[in-house]
């Protein structure tokens, strides 16, 4: 089977690419290489790997580079709140009309089996009163990113494609870990990065909630749908995540401390944050047995352990983020 991954090279493009490989998938990955091509350097030589770079917004260059491809996992995107709000009008070009644009394309194509979307939590935005959202609950997008990601979402899945067609949308929890390209305007990659430089931890509104996931097991449930039964992902949306795996950030700071109990941290109280929420991850666990293999703790103790050993020589450069 062959893989088109849209943005492999990527965060977590990067990362499922090279599980697809060690499963002896053959690989395709598009991506226009905005924050560069350093992390696709291991696997250029890999005879079931294949790179084209280009934007996701050239009709002529999706005609082509679907040719052949059996399933393909879209990661492609302007990512994150920031990026989009400062680039508003290029994000709803990539984000939503070329992303419509590649669905249809891969409908027509015939070859196509299988689309995966990477949707995300902050699609619920808010939750009111104490309780855990599901993939059922209320959508609440409050940025222009999460709103994107909710309009394609919906689109795909009230779609009406071939039979053989099979799209499934997966909402990702927030991101954590090492990859191949790294990042650090990721909360847990942050928060654990200044401490490790020595540096002072100030947390706005210690109290808001939010699901976290290793960048290695959102990877990981791409491949679990693409190799799940058809009646089990056709047309279906799953929260990817553990429903333990949800933190306050003053959670996340008490586990910091527990690798480097000299971290100096202040709190900033706020009264007001427009993405407070707790997922319940139980669908994709109990219709598709995902379990995830590494806990917030684990990646915490990833990211001071690469930077204390010095092997990012300027962590804090701007390379490592997504603007």
């Amino acid at each position: 089977m062959k893989i088109l991954v849209t943005g492999g090279a990527g965060y977590i493009g990067s990362v499922l690419i090279r599980q697809l490989l060690q499963k002896n998938y053959k690989v395709r990955v598009l991506d226009i290489l905005n924050f560069g091509g350093e992390s696709l350097l291991g696997i250029l030589n890999y005879p079931d790997f294949e790179f084209v770079k280009g934007d996701l917004r050239n009709d002529k260059l999706l005609k082509d580079v679907i040719e052949n491809i059996d399933a393909v996992v879209h990661l492609a995107a302007i990512v994150g709140d920031p990026a989009c709000a400062k680039e508003p009008g290029i994000a709803r070009e990539t984000n939503l009309d070329a992303s419509i644009n590649l669905f249809n394309l891969c409908v027509k194509s015939r070859n196509v089996k299988r689309f995966i979307f990477a949707s995300t939590c902050s699609n619920y935005g808010k939750m009111e009163g104490n309780y855990y959202i599901t993939e059922n609950s209320p959508l609440n997008p409050v940025s222009l990113y999460a709103q994107l990601k909710v309009s394609f979402e919906k689109y795909i899945l009230r779609s009406s494609t071939r039979t053989d067609f099979i799209p499934t949308a997966l909402r990702f929890a927030t991101v954590y870990g090492v990859s191949p390209r790294m990042r650090f305007d990721l909360t847990v990659n942050e928060f654990t990065r200044d401490v490790a430089l020595g540096k002072e931890l100030t947390i706005y509104g210690e109290q808001f909630w939010r699901p976290y996931c290793h960048v290695e097991d959102l990877a990981r449930s791409c491949i679990i749908v693409l190799e799940s039964s058809e009646k089990k992902v056709n047309h279906n949306v799953f929260g990817v995540g553990d429903s333990q795996e949800n933190y306050q950030k003053k959670m996340l700071a008490e586990e910091i401390l527990k690798v480097v109990p000299e971290a100096r941290i202040r709190y900033v109280h706020k009264d007001e944050d427009p993405r407070d929420y707790r997922v319940n991850f139980s669908k994709i666990k109990k219709q598709l047995g995902f379990n995830i293999t590494k806990i917030v703790p684990d990646g915490i103790k990833e990211i001071n352990s690469i930077i204390t050993n010095g092997l990012l020589r300027d962590p804090e450069s701007e390379t490592y983020r997504n603007i």
